[in-house]
């Protein structure tokens, strides 16, 4: 028989073991779950990264736009899509890859246009493509090739294929003919291409302009083809210059005939053209700072000499390895809500890692 002492000894041990076997199995169950934390964490990532992942990928579009969307915020500057004239009644927005835009039934071509031009923007990465086409976007229709032929007038973009050099998609896009106007040859190739070069020599020197242009309409214009599309008398461009934590305007508005007049003495401020035309430009500004911007006009707070060799041409600046260059571009993407990737990226495809595979 037993005695109380080795009795309470044994038990005693026991006790002991059953203790540490407890311990045993819940410090197996919590390495097991770290093991499953560990790999879904793993697994999510490399999801994310290969952007197979719809959500994950979605998620990260938001938190990139916030985060950037936030630091605009905070230095004062807003995108194309924050400044665009105020819509009117029966108006409707048409938005395309590089550029937004008023469709004008009656008249066959666009109210206006905008879209933003920066210094990334002019890393040539295509050429000219002469692609002019309809646009599917607008549902009532468009020109076509058939209304201009003959007709003596140039196809003249608004968004000007200079500028879209930096993506295929908005090379492309800038030759529907939403984006065109009938303009006389020595217009379009005159005095409106000089202001197409001068605001790129200002893009060069700035953090972006934000451009908004058209035609100027009325009734009573004559038209050309089939498709009725009228003649514009003239034709106007308002600029919002973001530079240094500073914002200047200016506009201009230019008769649709041959001009040897000097732009400098062309400039307007942007409410006389405001007046003009009917519009609201800039509309999402607080008050106070639409009323200064657009009311002043400063023609010496602007270079009136035309840089010709603003382009930068991909690996002109020094390639690293694995396709990376030393400049940083906006990405070419498109987000899932149908606009530009606001990240930025070193990869010579012109695409961040979310959107690599859209090139």
């Amino acid at each position: 028989m037993l005695s109380p002492r080795s009795f309470f000894r044994g038990s005693a041990l026991a006790l002991v073991g059953l203790i540490i076997l407890a311990l045993l199995v819940v410090q197996h169950s919590e390495d097991s779950n770290d093991e499953d934390r560990g790999r879904s964490y793993v697994e999510d990532s490399q999801v994310e990264e290969s952007g197979t992942n719809q959500i994950s990928s979605e998620i990260s579009h938001r938190s990139s736009d916030e985060g950037l969307s936030s630091s605009l915020s905070s230095n004062q500057f807003v995108e194309t899509n924050d400044l665009l004239p105020k819509l009117r009644q029966g108006e409707k927005l048409v938005h395309h890859f590089a550029y937004d835009l008023v469709y004008n039934e009656m008249h066959e071509q666009a109210q206006w246009v905008a879209y933003t031009l920066k210094p990334e923007s002019l890393v040539k990465r295509c050429s000219r493509t002469d692609n002019f086409r309809r646009d599917p976007l607008v549902s009532s229709g468009t020109a076509n090739v058939a209304d201009y032929r003959g007709s003596g007038y140039d196809r003249g973009h608004l968004v000007p294929a200079g500028d879209m050099v930096w993506s295929t998609t908005a090379m492309s896009e800038s030759f529907f003919f939403s984006n065109i106007c009938p303009q006389n040859p020595s217009f379009n190739r005159g005095i409106w291409k000089k202001l197409e070069e001068l605001m790129r020599t200002w893009a060069a020197d700035a953090d972006s302009l934000c451009i908004v242009t058209g035609p100027l309409l009325s009734e009573g214009l004559p038209t050309l083809g089939g498709n009725k599309v009228s003649i514009p008398k003239a034709f106007f461009k308002v600029i919002l210059r973001f530079k240094q934590g500073k914002m200047e305007g200016i506009g201009f508005v230019l008769p649709n005939r041959r001009s040897a007049q000097s732009l400098r003495s062309l400039g307007l401020s942007v409410d006389s053209i405001e007046s003009l035309t009917g519009l609201d430009f800039f509309a999402g500004l607080p008050d106070d700072t639409e009323e200064q911007v657009e009311s002043s006009l400063c023609p010496f707070c602007w270079t009136w000499t035309t840089n010709r060799n603003v382009y930068q041409y991909e690996g002109s600046s020094g390639q690293g390895n694995n396709g990376r260059s030393s400049t940083s571009v906006q990405c070419s993407g498109i987000t899932k809500k149908g606009r530009r990737c606001r990240n930025r990226t070193k990869n010579t495809s012109g695409y961040c890692h979310h959107h690599v595979g859209q090139q």
